[in-house]
């Protein structure tokens, strides 16, 4: 009986040893299954609200400018005859529509008028024009031209255009204060200044 005893005894304080093991585990791996992955940072997608007059007129003119490229692209892609052409074209586009969306965000966020004070819209560009023709006159020039003829002045015109866009670009560069102006600035200098060099070269095989 005394072994008998002594046997259960044993028993008992050794599942009371495991069950207190188990016990003292489960709080020990908690702060490993609640660590919380990093917070996304609070100033992504912001609009930095820090802004002059050249930032506000820069964004105006840029988005009207902008307008008169894309206006311009969607024409080449319905006309060309060159599949480089309209794929150029499709580029453009594509590039400058979302750059549209982030400028009107801008102006919106800084208390700003969308567009303008002269009131310049995509058809007369104020003085940004190409090659002595407003965004009007050259858009109906393009409309009367087809096949090669409509692929040449499409490129001659859009690198006009783009040079504007750049010369506009590097004045914010100058005189701009908020600093997302200013990087979106640097990056039209940079694409739109190799785009110009990809439209010389389809111009020179034309």
């Amino acid at each position: 009986m005394p072994a008998a005893v002594g046997a259960a005894v044993a028993l008992i304080l050794t599942l009371a040893a495991c069950g207190g093991s188990t016990e003292d585990a489960n709080p020990a791996q908690t702060p490993e299954t609640t660590t919380s992955a990093p917070e996304t940072t609070a100033s992504a997608g912001q609009v930095d609200q820090a802004h002059n007059d050249a930032d506000t007129m820069f964004a105006q003119m840029m988005i009207v400018h902008h307008e008169g490229a894309i206006e311009m692209a969607d024409l080449a892609v319905e006309k060309a005859a060159s599949q480089e052409v309209r794929t150029l074209a499709e580029g453009i586009s594509a590039a400058q529509g979302p750059e549209i969306e982030q400028m009107t965000s801008w102006l919106v966020a800084w208390g700003e008028d969308t567009t303008p004070s002269g009131g310049m819209d995509h058809t007369g560009h104020g003085g940004m024009d190409m090659e002595g023709m407003s965004q009007e006159e050259a858009m109906a020039e393009l409309e009367g031209l087809s096949g090669t003829e409509f692929d040449r002045r499409f490129l001659e015109l859009m690198i006009a255009h783009h040079q504007g866009a750049v010369e506009m670009a590097q004045t914010q560069l100058v005189d701009g204060e908020n600093p997302q102006a200013l990087e979106l600035a640097q990056q039209i200098i940079d694409d739109q200044q190799a785009e110009i060099s990809d439209m010389e070269g389809m111009l020179a095989s034309l």
